[in-house]
């Protein structure tokens, strides 16, 4: 959710600072506005809706300036509106600003009070009037800052433009990452390493709490009033990696990665000559753990359900899976020696970065699955496996979920084989099978006619779309159903076979498809009953199966896909490249947005 960028350069920064909002549209957006000091002053331009808009205000009113900062915002409080767009200015200070001022009702009623007029109908103006109270009682922006960090509360990021300041920027953060970038005479600040990635690849991620003032030399960060070093890393991130290559799509083209990025991520945690996982050294044996908590919000909660079935199965070790923006409310107790994992794409996650913090109060042993090894979440785990999916631009997650599978289904393997619960037979199947599955993988995206066929045939005239799975396919129903609300728009629900007759069979007539995901596992059988329950209705029914899977039910299918054959423990992942596609190919029959879906955002930091 929204993105921000700061420059303070040598040249005209406003082109800069376009060019890298737009390496962060990913992250989802409903207005923008660029701000810079013309001649000592705040000058803005800001437009909603997408930055097409913003940069036709550019063409026509020019926008000069060597220092200056950019916005795209995901509306909190205030509709999209160029009113409410940022950066959000007064006379003294320009700010942008990711995520919510919790008590802003008490601040705004206090610099009410004091006379401040507010011309937006944001959280953010209350620290642009905060700041500027400041300001007018002689505070030096610095001062001002630290002073303004003492009183607000909530989760947020934030980068400050003073007018007459020509030589400083000042960002400031909490629970919303904030990354800055060093340069040759120059300084960038921007939500993560990706926005800066044109501009430097020497960056810093300031912590919660810190604030940074950035000049032409440097930048100095402090926390409260002391003074604090955050170490400076070399970005691996390049321009490079987040074009759209020859896709239409960036989703198409991540889908398309998901062969190669599987296969780096399976080379960082399994051993071809041996067929056996490694993992990092880990400071706990597994044999010794009661139980594991996995927490995630969205996708990333999908990837623990499946988890969950791995880690029983193949390690017997009991897991809870919780709902990340539900977690600590429950406030449930954790046992001693219990062991939390996160999974997160960006690792920023709000819900997922407060889930961990309950239960590292609850001392269990934190784990994190992430994206981003610099993130927020990677930070306070005491361990991180990280997934090598690399940056992940559409909203709508794919490669970083497949990642996170084959991450998840290393450690319960090396769950298991701690716990002695899987022999080393088992071990060497299970290992052979992930390492053919880049090349399973790269056969199901072979398939695409069949799929847009599906897509525009069957899924793309629907009103409403039910998902079907049993036992590892469950989540993966639930994984589609969920990919097709999010790029279509079309009414979409997962179920677990065996609930149908509780419910959802009164909604199966001959308008609704129902997507049935069946590898021939141990349970084939009772997808197979369901299948007929969902055919004796009238129902249109789409089978996504193996050979032998379709040779027993797809003549009685409206329509199936034969998916390579693949070992049933590993097949969620397969199955998930599939459901991908469907979604893929019904959104562009259907002419949605699919690199920005309405509403959403690829990095939710607000509650």
């Amino acid at each position: 959710m929204c993105g921000i960028i700061g420059i303070l350069g040598k040249a005209p920064v406003t082109p800069l600072l376009v060019e890298a909002l737009k390496r962060l549209e990913y992250r989802g957006y409903d207005s923008a506005g660029v701000a810079t000091l013309v001649n000592g002053h705040i000058d803005r331009r800001r437009a909603e809706g997408k930055l097409v808009n913003l940069e036709a205000r550019l063409k026509a009113e020019p926008l000069p300036g060597t220092i200056g900062i950019g916005h795209t915002r995901w509306a909190t409080h205030g509709e999209p509106s160029e009113r409410n767009a940022h950066p959000i200015a007064t006379d003294r200070v320009a700010i942008v600003h990711n995520g919510i001022i919790e008590n802003f009702q008490e601040l705004k009623d206090e610099l009410a009070a004091e006379g401040r007029r507010f011309d937006s109908d944001t959280d953010t103006e209350v620290v642009a009037q905060l700041l500027t109270s400041y300001l007018e009682k002689q505070m030096s922006p610095e001062e001002a800052m630290a002073k303004a960090m003492e009183r607000l509360r909530g989760a947020f990021a934030l980068v400050a433009l003073f007018s007459g300041r020509h030589d400083i920027l000042i960002g400031a953060r909490r629970g919303s990452s904030l990354a800055v970038g060093y340069g040759d005479g120059e300084m960038y600040i921007g939500t993560d390493a990706l926005a800066l990635a044109p501009f430097t690849s020497r960056v810093s991620y300031l912590e919660d709490d810190d604030w940074a003032v950035l000049t032409a030399d440097g930048a100095t960060v402090y926390q409260g009033t002391r003074k604090v070093t955050r170490p400076i890393k070399k970005s691996g991130l390049s321009s490079a990696l987040i074009g759209k290559g020859n896709h239409q799509h960036f989703m198409l083209k991540e889908i398309h990665e998901q062969p190669a990025v599987i296969g780096d991520t399976l080379h960082s945690y399994l051993d071809p000559a041996t067929r056996s996982v490694r993992l990092p050294v880990l400071p706990l044996d597994w044999s010794t753990v009661s139980r594991v908590t996995m927490t995630a919000c969205g996708t990333a909660f999908y990837a623990c359900m499946v988890a969950k079935y791995w880690f029983e199965k193949l390690a017997r070790l009991p897991v809870e899976i919780e709902v990340a923006s539900e977690f600590r409310y429950r406030e449930p107790p954790l046992p001693e020696g219990g062991v939390c994992i996160a999974v997160s794409q960006s690792g920023e996650t709000i819900d997922t970065l407060e889930a961990l913090r309950y239960a590292q109060s609850q001392k269990q042993l934190l784990l994190c699955v992430v994206n981003v090894p610099e993130s927020a979440i990677a930070r306070l785990s005491h361990v991180v496996l990280p997934t090598l999916a690399g940056p992940e631009i559409g909203v709508a997650s794919t490669k970083a979920f497949t990642t996170q599978l084959v991450v998840l289904l290393a450690a319960a393997i090396a769950a298991g084989r701690s716990r002695g619960t899987l022999s080393r037979e088992e071990e060497e199947r299970l290992a052979l099978a992930l390492i053919e599955l880049p090349a399973r993988v790269n056969e199901t995206l072979n398939m695409e006619a069949d799929y847009r066929r599906i897509a525009e045939n069957t899924l793309a005239a629907a009103r409403d779309v039910l998902f079907l799975g049993r036992g590892l396919s469950f989540p993966v129903a639930l994984e589609g159903a969920l990919k097709l609300k999010e790029l279509s728009y079309i009414h979409a629900e997962g179920y677990a076979g065996g609930e149908m007759k509780h419910g959802p069979i009164a909604l199966i007539d001959d308008a609704v498809p129902v997507v049935v995901v069946a590898p021939t596992d141990a349970i084939f059988d009772k997808i197979a009953s369901n299948f007929e329950q969902v055919r004796a209705r009238d129902g249109r029914l789409v089978l996504l199966s193996d050979k032998a899977g379709v040779a027993r039910l797809g003549a009685k299918a409206e329509t199936s896909i034969v998916l390579p054959d693949i070992d049933p423990i590993v097949a969620p992942i397969l199955y998930t490249v599939a459901v991908q596609l469907l979604a893929y190919y019904t959104a562009l029959a259907k002419g949605t947005d699919i690199d920005q879906p309405r509403n959403l955002a690829k990095s939710v930091t607000v509650e």
